[in-house]
């Protein structure tokens, strides 16, 4: 798992977004669903304190925009991020993220 450099401000023009979230683990991860004019879709996004387990369908990125976390990927053990970087995730792949602060975060799907 490697850190990626993120947008240090991440802003969206011509956007389409949902305005109903998506909520999991009783609110402790909540997201909206925007898409740009190109028809990619990202979600945005708000980890409260916790640890939390997801599973992708597709690769995805997460750039993490505000606070820090600590995911763990498997085969890869875990590592910090904090906002400005950003880590990748394959599909079908099973992986934790720990928080003990609000963090915030930016996911792109490919």
């Amino acid at each position: 798992m490697s850190q990626l450099n993120a947008p240090s401000s991440p802003e969206f023009e011509g956007v389409r977004a949902v305005a109903v979230a998506n909520v999991y683990f009783n609110g402790g991860v909540v997201s909206h669903t925007v898409y740009l004019p190109t028809g990619a879709r990202k979600t945005l996004g708000v980890i409260f304190p916790g640890s939390y387990e997801f599973t992708t369908n597709v690769a995805e990125r997460l750039e993490i925009t505000a606070g820090e976390c600590e995911v763990t990927l498997p085969g890869a053990g875990s590592s910090k991020f904090k906002a400005g970087t950003a880590f990748d995730v394959g599909a079908g792949v099973t992986f934790q993220i720990q928080s003990s602060e609000i963090a915030q975060y930016v996911c792109s799907y490919f």
